[in-house]
């Protein structure tokens, strides 16, 4: 089923003239209602008058999460405040929290769009769908909620947190499709296990997964353990929350909604715009959002477009599932590594858990690279020489991969931290 074919499978033609005319009525609406801005626009010698082709996109100035914090909270809002019925923000972790502001038309967009997403991963009325994103000022809970009713799923609004309670209410209640993280579906599972349930006896039949980069290796693992069709989403507060694209059936990437975004992908040191099949860092400037609209916003994750259509009927260009983020890439000894090259060599060994930290020290003046990787059970045998040789072994594997020699250290299972949200997964203790 496809929720909206007359936007999802609309002519390249016609989308892109529609593309144009929302774009060209979104740098007006810049232009007129924020000063700082218009200013930024002057400064390039850039007019809402010179807009007149989707290549003229490129005229603009990017956007960047700095500008939101030093707006902050509400200073890059395009509408006054008895306009906004909902608010919602980032952690803050790294500094000031960044604001996202939406409209009565923006929430309507917001759960039409994921209702989209939900559509394509095979969710339909006759499901039951447990989500385990938290209901506070991140926006998967709330985002993914709204958009499942949308489809008329029933919604089990479990939030995060209390792992041995989402899993009786799985049992209890049903449950046939599970939103959450991918590094969280494991721990669940870990915990059902626990409970003396085998995932695999639950109802589960398809995993919405997002808000975290997660390689194929980690998707067989997902659909092994809990015998689901696991299926990726993206999405990020400042554009719109989950919603912005999603993988259908067919799979080979997620179909972005085109018609409300408009994606590039640049050189993330450069700027330059990358052709199509190119890796790069994605940037997204907003079609349709009232309240906080975004021009070409560094969004740092990295991924390529493929503009082909699909076999599934729609359209849309796809983006390949998220690398890493331009500023998560770590450069050791002037190679770039990336945690998910790790994870795809770690999840392709039997005898591994999976659940690994990357930690990189400097000693003297050389950088070192060290990858903690939990042993299953099974494989400890108690033979220390056994441990050793299985430890080069991996430290092989990862050096023919990334082109540096790794120290790996396995740990006993489960004693790597678990997360309810999105997985920390890197440890750069280098002078900054």
């Amino acid at each position: 089923m496809i929720w909206e074919p007359q936007f999802e499978c609309m002519d390249g033609k016609e989308r892109r003239d529609l593309q144009l005319r929302r774009l060209k009525d979104t740098v007006a609406r810049v232009w007129e209602r924020r000063p700082a801005y218009r200013r930024l626009m002057e400064e390039r010698g850039v007019r809402p008058e010179h807009i007149n082709s989707l290549e003229d996109v490129r005229l603009l100035p990017f956007t960047t999460k700095s500008d939101l914090r030093d707006s902050y909270p509400y200073g890059m809002f395009a509408v006054s405040m008895d306009q906004v019925v909902r608010l919602h923000a980032s952690s803050g972790t790294t500094g000031k929290p960044t604001v996202v502001g939406y409209t009565r038309n923006d929430l309507e967009t917001w759960s039409n769009l994921v209702a989209r997403v939900v559509t394509q991963a095979g969710v339909t009325s006759r499901d039951v769908a447990q989500v385990c994103f938290g209901y506070g000022l991140f926006t998967g809970g709330f985002g993914l909620h709204y958009g499942l009713e949308r489809v008329g799923a029933a919604v089990v609004p479990a939030s995060s947190g209390n792992t041995a309670r989402q899993i009786m209410l799985m049992k209890d209640f049903g449950v046939t499709a599970l939103v959450s993280t991918p590094s969280y579906s494991l721990h669940m599972a870990e915990v059902a296990r626990d409970e003396g349930i085998d995932p695999h006896d639950l109802k589960v039949r398809v995993g919405l997964f997002g808000a975290e980069p997660w390689t194929e290796s980690m998707r067989k693992e997902i659909e092994k353990t809990w015998g689901l069709r696991a299926t990726d989403n993206y999405g990020l507060s400042e554009i719109i929350g989950p919603g912005v694209a999603g993988e259908c059936e067919v799979g080979g990437g997620m179909h972005i909604s085109e018609d409300h975004f408009l994606a590039e992908i640049i050189n993330p040191g450069t700027g330059e715009p990358l052709p199509y099949g190119e890796k790069g860092e994605l940037v997204i400037t907003t079609l349709t959002k009232e309240a906080l609209p975004l021009i070409r916003y560094r969004t740092k994750d990295v991924t390529a477009l493929n503009p082909e259509p699909c076999k599934c009927g729609r359209t849309t260009a796809r983006m390949q599932k998220v690398l890493g983020r331009s500023d998560d890439m770590l450069v050791i000894r002037g190679v770039n590594v990336f945690p998910s090259q790790i994870e795809n060599v770690l999840m392709n060994i039997n005898g591994l858990a999976p659940h690994y930290m990357v930690v990189v020290n400097r000693r003297g003046y050389l950088d070192e690279l060290e990858v903690h990787v939990e042993l299953t059970s099974e494989k400890f045998t108690g033979s220390f020489r056994d441990l050793e040789a299985f430890e080069r072994r991996i430290a092989s594997k990862l050096q023919n991969a990334l082109s540096i020699q790794p120290k790996v250290k396995l740990v006993e299972y489960r004693s790597l931290e678990r997360s309810m949200g999105k997985a920390k997964r890197v440890i750069d203790n280098r002078p900054k």
